[in-house]
């Protein structure tokens, strides 16, 4: 896994811990509260990073994808407790949306939360795919 100067491993999982992952990036995160349909009704919160800066740690054979409109974002989720911790995202298919509220304590310093306007996802992502 790829580390920068300024980044540090967190960790985090499901809620019942099936599912266990670990992210290199800063201490102090910016993340994006989105306001389409999927992520205002979950509360998502996103910490995007490329793939070498994610990996899954358990629960591979567990998690379950679901689907929606283009089908480029894969929403994977415990099927053991229901939560979506991380997912490929539409705006960054090589990459990983790690759920920022599903990080374990202890290591996120600051947290910087900035609006996303995914109801209108043409317009606030119009160069990704």
């Amino acid at each position: 896994m790829s580390q920068t100067a300024d980044s540090i491993t967190h960790r985090g999982g499901c809620h019942c811990g099936a599912v266990r992952f670990e992210v290199q990036a800063p201490a102090g995160i910016e993340v994006l509260d989105c306001n389409c349909s999927i992520c205002s009704k979950t509360g998502f919160l996103h910490l995007i990073v490329p793939a070498a800066q994610f990996k899954l740690l358990r629960g591979a054979d567990t998690l379950r994808a679901y689907t929606f409109n283009t089908g480029t974002a894969r929403h994977l989720f415990c099927p053991v407790c229901g939560i979506k911790s991380f997912y490929v995202p539409r705006s960054h298919p090589d990459g990983y949306s790690v759920n920022a509220r599903c990080l374990d304590e202890g290591t996120v310093t600051g947290m910087r939360v900035v609006a996303c306007n995914g109801r209108e996802w043409e317009r606030q992502f119009p160069d990704a795919r």
